[in-house]
């Protein structure tokens, strides 16, 4: 694969002088029209250590409109990088609709460099290469155009010396990794180089063809967007379903609530305790029909953790810099540190329930949400982030006479908007698509844990219980 790019490609010096100030101008302009569309491009330069890959970053730089693009380079996990799973950081670099980022160093480093010293064995290589694969997809999908340009001709320096004697395992793996990660939305270019200015001016060139093809491909997908139909069709949700075969009838007197909701939440902060001085992290994701009572909850579960420990996340409509990004950045930006505890009143799930239902999002993007979710999740378990998400069910019954209260409680007025009211007329819609959620992203790691919540005290003390049962399960 790569002797086809070693064949000693160079550049005259005056050749360079004559067509660069074009190839500056035209870069600059593909950055204007850049700026003007809901792309973010990503480039990322890769290659082994010596190979340049800064010199090509700077240069790039110096020629562009530093307000349009960011760079990043990653070395060795940070501190506060290891406590998070490794994509973290990756995901905090995306840029937002019309910005570019450059990257030095990415995703595909450690899986490169772990298979050339013998780390890990092909089995493993070749999974993490389907997952970078599934991710670039995923980015290319949110209107992210991925454009990878690595240089593959290397040196020798007192840095990389330990590298460069294995440079016939990073060129097997190299090889491999390009194989198995170019695709027709992220394909690599290999570029030579050896003769500096052959290099420079071929990277910036790959890359002003490589935005333009974005710019006309995006283009045309915003006709075909704005053509496709938009129409939202629910059936009626099965009679016999998981959500409607939860017993909502089921009941705790006061006396019984108070001594049960003790008891679990003196267990639960004994566990929180124990999960501060671990390396484990944990997420509570709490989903369910508006005055499902998922507030309330919470707090009872707060009442039992350190609040420099913990953090309520209430999600509601993305804000303009949140809309400019893949839908997931603005909770993996959120992921807990080691010894900590996210909660989401709300989460994720909007995709597939909320865009779903009001016509956010298309069809193809809800429905693609699904793998993408369960993938972000698993990140989550193999870094040892427990994972519960649960869902609260009420009856419409018992929503309309919440709503009623809320209505005439001065205090709880708040509570209650037009969409409320507005989302209970779609209620069997809301349901199924709850059911379809449920069957498709409970998995062991990050199950859906269902909860009758007709009866407010009821709920609270299954909840406490059920986080205090899987702390204990990881814990002890």
């Amino acid at each position: 694969m790569f002797e086809a790019a070693e064949v000693g490609s160079a550049l005259d010096k005056a050749t360079y002088k004559r067509e660069l100030p074009a190839l500056r101008s035209e870069l600059l302009q593909v950055q204007r029209d850049i700026a003007a569309s809901r792309l973010g491009p990503l480039v990322i330069v890769g290659g082994v250590e010596g190979v340049g890959k800064g010199e090509v970053m700077n240069t790039l730089l110096a020629w562009m409109d530093a307000r349009g693009v960011e760079a990043h380079a990653f070395g060795d996990p940070t501190g506060e990088e290891e406590e998070r799973p490794p994509y973290w950081r990756f995901w905090r670099a995306l840029p937002s609709s019309g910005k570019m980022a450059i990257l030095l160093g990415s995703w595909y480093t450690d899986p490169i460099v772990d298979r050339a010293f013998d780390r890990v064995d092909d089995i493993a290589f070749e999974r993490e290469m389907r997952r970078i694969r599934d991710f670039e997809r995923m980015l290319n999908f949110e209107c992210k155009k991925a454009r990878k340009d690595p240089e593959k001709r290397w040196f020798i320096s007192k840095r990389t010396l330990k590298f460069a004697k294995r440079y016939d395992e990073f060129r097997a793996v190299s090889e491999t990794c390009l194989r198995l990660t170019s695709t027709g939305v992220a394909p690599w270019h290999i570029v030579e180089a050896q003769e500096e200015r052959y290099r420079n001016y071929t990277v910036a060139a790959t890359l002003v063809r490589g935005l333009r093809e974005a710019l006309d491909e995006a283009e045309t997908r915003q006709v075909q967007h704005e053509a496709a139909e938009r129409e939202v069709v629910f059936p009626d949700p099965p009679k016999v379903n998981v959500i409607q075969q939860l017993d909502l009838a089921v009941r705790l007197s006061r006396e019984e609530y108070t001594r049960k909701l003790n008891r679990n939440q003196g267990r639960m902060a004994r566990l929180a305790r124990e999960l501060h001085a671990s390396e484990h992290s944990m997420i509570l994701v709490f989903e369910g029909p508006d005055a499902a009572g998922k507030g309330g909850t919470i707090r009872r579960l707060t009442a039992a953790m350190d609040a420099r420990y913990y953090r309520v996340r209430s999600v509601a409509a993305p804000t303009d810099e949140e809309a400019g990004h893949p839908y997931l950045w603005r909770f993996w930006r959120d992921l807990p540190r080691h010894g900590h505890v996210t909660i989401y009143d709300r989460s994720w799930y909007g995709r597939v329930l909320v865009e779903r239902i009001e016509g956010f999002a298309t069809r193809d993007d809800w429905q693609r949400a699904y793998a993408e979710i369960n993938e972000f999740e698993a990140q989550l378990s193999e870094f040892g982030t427990i994972v519960l998400k649960f869902w609260l069910a009420i009856s419409p019954e018992e929503q309309l006479s919440r709503f009623e209260d809320r209505q005439t409680t001065p205090y709880k007025q708040h509570k209650l908007t037009r969409e409320d009211w507005r989302n209970r007329k779609k209620w069997d819609a809301y349901e199924t698509a709850a059911c379809d959620m449920i069957e498709r992203t409970s998995t062991d790691r990050a199950p859906w844990i269902l909860i009758p919540a007709d009866d407010k005290r009821w709920a609270r003390v299954e909840v406490v219980r059920a986080v205090t049962n899987r702390l204990r399960q990881e814990l002890e």
